[in-house]
């Protein structure tokens, strides 16, 4: 029997507006136009990622991420929210078969006992904040249940990896408070490590990195190093594993990834005390992960060597106990 799946990121929300959403949009996106989802693709049937036919009998939550580019300016970010979150409830009206909404902790037991894909809300650089911080509470309602306030670059909230020293704007400090005050999960993925220490000078409630690895074991900077784990650890918060390639494995290595690789991560985080803190974010549709996690119909073997080599227990916890826990108390 499968262990329900709680994956904390992926991007293939976005991709599949891609088609329906101005020129000028799908340009900031830099999506060649062979990678652009075939006309006619929906969360329950596409060659991307994820989907209700790809999760197979696996009971599953997902965060869709409104994934806002850099190049986007802040009014462009918030006309883009809009399409990506009107997408999904169109796709939940259209197949209530195979999807439902999840907004609260009832609705995510219900979806894992019906076998329905569930869908959560997020925004990856959440850059729309800054243009009227009203947004935050507008997002709340319409579902969004965590964000992030940055990308790679500099932001008008915060800035991610591509930009060393820079720390949260005064519009970044005053989204953290705001998002709290919404129950919105902060969401520290992305933020270079100036952000991230400010971020745990201010913030009051846990927050979560939702597909980050551990630079221990990869030097990437878009991984966390072991003190902002025991950070977002003693917060009791979350870390979502991220399957992307660069994550995983140096680059000087020159090789894919392996189960080995994977696992290798795991095991730091678990060396940490991190059994309730490590859940999944893919970042499927966002990366190119190895051919062992290419996509949601990898996930049945994925979890028969998670038990191979952790136990049913702690897999049952990484897998979506942990998330749907933390989610449960914090969020909803």
């Amino acid at each position: 029997m499968a262990f329900p799946v709680f994956d904390l990121h992926c991007d293939t929300a976005s991709m599949l507006c891609l088609r329906d959403v101005p020129m000028e949009v799908q340009e900031a996106f830099e999506v060649p136009e062979e990678l652009m989802p075939a006309r006619g693709s929906s969360l329950v049937d596409s060659a991307l990622h994820i989907s209700a036919k790809a999760i197979g009998t696996v009971p599953w939550l997902q965060c869709f991420a409104c994934f806002i580019p850099d190049t986007m300016d802040i009014e462009q970010a918030g006309e883009l929210w809009r399409s990506v979150s009107a997408y999904l409830d169109a796709q939940v009206t259209k197949h209530p078969d195979a999807i439902v909404a999840v907004r609260s902790a009832d609705d995510a037991r219900a979806a894992i006992a019906s076998g329905k894909l569930g869908v959560v809300k997020t925004i990856e650089n959440a850059r729309l904040f800054a243009a009227d911080p009203a947004w935050i509470h507008r997002c709340a309602e319409d579902g969004v249940c965590m964000a992030s306030l940055s990308w790679n670059a500099q932001g008008p909230l915060a800035s991610g990896h591509d930009v060393e020293d820079a720390g949260l704007t005064p519009a970044g400090r005053e989204a953290v408070r705001l998002m709290e005050e919404e129950r919105m999960v902060l969401d520290v993925s992305h933020l270079n490590d100036t952000c991230f220490a400010e971020v745990a000078r201010i913030a009051e409630r846990p927050f979560v990195a939702s597909h980050s690895n551990a630079r221990a074991i990869c030097g990437h900077p878009r991984n966390l190093t072991d003190d902002q784990f025991r950070e977002i650890r003693d917060r009791g918060g979350l870390v979502g594993l991220n399957y992307c390639d660069d994550f995983l494995v140096d680059e000087e290595e020159g090789r894919e990834p392996t189960y080995d690789d994977v696992l290798a991560h795991i095991e730091h985080w678990l060396d940490l005390g991190g059994e309730r803190i490590v859940a999944l974010g893919s970042d499927f549709d966002g990366c190119e992960p190895p051919s062992c996690l290419a996509d949601a119909s990898k996930l049945g073997a994925f979890q028969e060597r998670l038990v191979e080599h952790f136990g049913g227990d702690i897999t049952e916890a990484i897998c979506g106990g942990n998330a749907l826990r933390f989610f449960a108390e914090h969020a909803w």
